[in-house]
């Protein structure tokens, strides 16, 4: 069995691409006020908000428990509204080698569309995929897009 796998969906939103990806690329913190019962807290441990190698400190609910983790941002693509992050401690690296998250905007009619990507390696072949990751990715992009339209 491979112990490598990778989940993805795709959400359409009403919110404008530029928009969406901005929370996410620069300011996370404010998914807490955003989706409070999924995200608890997000907090900058090192670094500076919105860019590359900054370490930012979750707490949020999986599957109605409280977890946690700590993630370098890996990579911001302004142009292509991408950012990804990657998880260094935290409940996660429990079940997973390496855990990677990606999430891109792209502007559509009316819109836009939000595409996730979770990449991960399982610590054993016991692990089951992080289905309950992404229905909480799914969770929060449809709560910011209900606050960003709200604001518009």
């Amino acid at each position: 069995m491979n112990l490598i796998g990778q989940l993805e969906t795709d959400i359409e939103i009403k919110a404008p691409a530029d928009k969406f990806h901005d929370v996410f690329s620069c300011r996370p913190h404010h998914m807490s006020n955003v989706t409070p019962e999924h995200i608890q807290g997000c907090d900058l441990h090192e670094g500076e908000w919105g860019k590359v190698g900054s370490i930012i400190f979750w707490n949020y609910m999986h599957d109605g428990v409280a977890e946690t983790a700590k993630e370098v941002i890996e990579a911001i693509d302004d142009e292509n509204y991408s950012t990804t992050f990657r998880v260094t401690e935290g409940h996660l690296l429990d079940k997973y080698k390496n855990f990677d998250i990606t999430v891109q905007a792209t502007p559509k009619d009316g819109g836009s569309l939000v595409h996730w990507t979770l990449k991960y390696e399982k610590l054993s072949e016991d692990v089951s995929e992080p289905k309950g990751i992404l229905q909480l990715v799914t969770n929060m992009t449809k709560d910011l897009d209900a606050h960003l339209t709200q604001q518009a």
